[in-house]
């Protein structure tokens, strides 16, 4: 027993004097051995700032100053991880025994650089060529290697700067993040929190992988994630793997969608109402290693609003969206409300008889995304309008966006063609629009105010409006288009009772069609070709329609087909004010000249009768027009000069 105790005495020993060895060593010295240590592992160089110490048992650990660690040689020439401080335990007897339990890693004020590029990650780490040949017994055999569990108690990394970096591009920067993660047993999952500040708030983090040895061995793996920032909360469950591919179940919800934007570097964007200032949003998620997404079965709850269908978006600066969506009954008549986004408060738009409206127009959700979406929808109730069953495709490129109908139901009819607004370089809004079976009441009343026209319709209008508000918008209308309206009526005044030369006001006057066309120039429509037919008249119509001032200045002439034997008569009717209340009256001016035209040429017809008879008389013959005048009195005089000569002669 006395060699085996002297043995033990002298392990004793010698470990005391490698202890003291290194604990006498200079801090300097330390850290070189070190560094030395983990090149040789990695292939990495690690700097060791300041005094170096180190603690054995139970906790085999180091603590030193300022730390840098380098990254892959492919990669950028910025450190992997660089640290004013960092401390580092591991549990000595567990090390012992080949097994690394991570207790403590520490750092303070740290700037961690992942990189990704062509599947290779920065943070692989592998041994050099040199040091990685393994070694071989006397019979040539080599040594199977016996690996140890890796564990990770506590992780916390304090006032972090955290990098990604994928194919040469930055995909995101993070400051001020505190990082909190813990692995404590192999068959556990890893834990990670982290907080970020970010404006308006703070952004949450809380990721769970269920099995980290599987998925640092490149094997799809469980992974729940949940997301709160202000305004708003993301979730994730489903499946990833090393690439960063995920699977699974997606929820996002915002209670201030706005405020979310903006704490992401969107600020200033404003989403309309009716579009998900408040959003609840849920699918079947894809995403890619190549910033691919792919929503199924999505169902999205849009403030008041319902949508269900499937979308892919390519995230990019904007993102680019591809989706086809189907919609109930959607309400997007307060689509510019500023009041809630506000917190309230009276907002400063017109009110309709005072005018068009001239709150600014907030376009800039128009810059959000590009792509291509198309939606199907029950009913869309937009600012003035509501359209019933309708198939649009929305077409956005770089804050101008091109909505196609295909068709939709407007005003009872359908309306194909598109409407363009476009952002880019101030806010425009134009449109080539064809119309069929169109309500003309239900048409004038919703763009006009105007009630008395009733019939139904098609036509086709070409229109350009600028500006930062309706106002100006309406103001600025180019344009030109055509109408026809078959059987339909006017009310406000009786053209029967009118043409008999009473009142024209009240009743109602029937017609069987109505044609016109006009052009738009400054917010003015102009026409010179009304036509109206009637059973017993026509009516021609000419003047403008103030579209930006919202009034009319109309003279429209009803001609009676039978009256006055078949040779017609036309009584006028000006309407001419707002649109609001327009004076419709006869114009008397017009019918007095028409009537007082009408007297004179029958008192001239009078008097050359007059005077015909009276030459006939003298002339002895029958006079019918001022020709036969001239022909009777030449007639007469080569009759007297006949019968003079005669008597010169001694004729008879």
């Amino acid at each position: 027993m006395k060699w085996l105790l002297r043995i033990l005495f002298l392990l004793v020993a010698v470990f005391g004097l490698v202890v003291g060895a290194l604990l006498l060593m200079p801090g300097d010295k330390l850290a070189a051995i070190l560094a030395e240590q983990v090149r040789a592992q990695t292939g990495r160089d690690l700097k060791l700032s300041g005094d170096v110490n180190l603690s054995f048992w139970p906790v085999l650990g180091m603590e030193t100053g300022p730390v840098t660690f380098g990254n892959a040689p492919w990669a950028g020439p910025e450190p992997m991880l660089s640290a004013e401080s960092l401390a580092v335990g591991v549990d000595a007897a567990a090390l012992i025994s080949g097994d690394l339990r991570i207790k403590r890693v520490i750092a303070d004020n740290p700037v961690l650089r992942l990189e990704l590029s062509d599947g290779r990650g920065n943070w692989e780490l592998s041994a050099p060529a040199s040091s990685a040949v393994p070694a071989t017994s006397a019979s040539g055999a080599t040594p199977q290697e016996q690996q140890g569990e890796v564990t990770l108690d506590h992780l916390k990394l304090t006032n972090a700067r955290l990098v990604y970096i994928e194919n040469g591009a930055t995909k995101f920067d993070f400051a001020n993040v505190d990082l909190a993660a813990s692995w404590p047993d192999v068959s556990a999952p890893l834990d990670v929190k982290a907080k970020l500040a970010v404006p308006g708030g703070d952004v949450d983090v809380d990721l769970k992988i269920q099995d980290l040895p599987a998925y640092a061995s490149g094997v799809v793996t469980p992974l729940a994630l949940t997301l709160t920032a202000p305004g708003g909360r993301f979730s994730f469950d489903g499946r990833v793997n090393l690439a960063g591919e995920m699977d699974g179940k997606l929820s996002a919800k915002t209670t201030n969608t706005e405020r979310m934007l903006a704490a992401f570097g969107q600020a200033g964007v404003g989403v309309p109402l009716g579009l998900g200032r408040a959003a609840d949003v849920a699918g079947q998620m894809t995403y890619t290693s190549d910033g691919r997404i792919s929503l199924r079965n999505m169902v999205a709850l849009l403030d008041n609003n319902r949508l269900t269908g499937e979308a892919d978006i390519v995230i990019s600066d904007p993102p680019r969206i591809t989706a086809r969506l189907d919609g109930g009954d959607l309400d997007l008549a307060n689509f510019n409300d500023t009041q809630a986004a506000a917190g309230g408060g009276t907002a400063s738009a017109s009110a309709p008889d005072e005018g068009w409206s001239t709150t600014p127009i907030d376009a800039s959700a128009l810059a959000l995304a590009n792509g291509k979406i198309r939606l199907k929808a029950n009913s869309i109730a937009v600012p003035g309008l509501t359209l019933g069953p309708s198939d649009l495709t929305l077409n956005l490129d770089r804050s101008r966006a091109v909505l196609a109908m295909n068709p939709a139901t407007l005003f009872s009819g359908h309306l194909t063609g598109q409407v363009v607004a476009n952002n880019r370089n101030g806010l425009s809004v134009g449109g080539n629009l064809k119309a069929d079976g169109i309500d003309i009441q239900q048409a004038l009343s919703a763009l006009g105010g105007i009630e008395r026209l009733s019939g139904t319709g098609s036509g086709s209008f070409e229109f350009l409006g600028i500006g930062q508000t309706e106002d100006q918008i309406m103001r600025s209308l180019s344009g030109k288009g055509g109408l026809n309206v078959g059987r339909g009526l006017i009310s406000g005044f009786d053209l029967d009772r009118l043409m008999g030369r009473g009142g024209g006001e009240g009743g109602t006057t029937v017609f069987n069609s109505l044609s016109a066309s006009f052009t738009i120039d400054q917010g003015v429509l102009r026409n010179d070709d009304l036509l109206m037919s009637l059973d017993n008249f026509r009516a021609d119509g000419t003047g403008r329609v103030g579209i930006g001032n919202r009034d009319i200045d109309y003279l429209f002439t009803p001609v009676a087909l039978r009256a006055n034997s078949g040779n017609g008569i036309s009584v006028p009717v000006r309407i001419v004010g707002p649109w609001s209340n327009p004076s419709i009256k006869p114009d008397l001016t017009k019918v007095i000249e028409a009537a007082a035209e009408g007297k004179a040429k029958e008192l001239e017809d009078e008097a050359k009768q007059k005077v015909f008879e009276k030459v006939g008389e003298e002339l002895d013959t029958t006079i019918t027009d001022s020709e036969q005048i001239e022909d009777a009195i030449k007639n007469k005089l080569e009759e007297e000069v006949n019968k003079g000569l005669l008597k010169l002669f001694g004729g008879n």
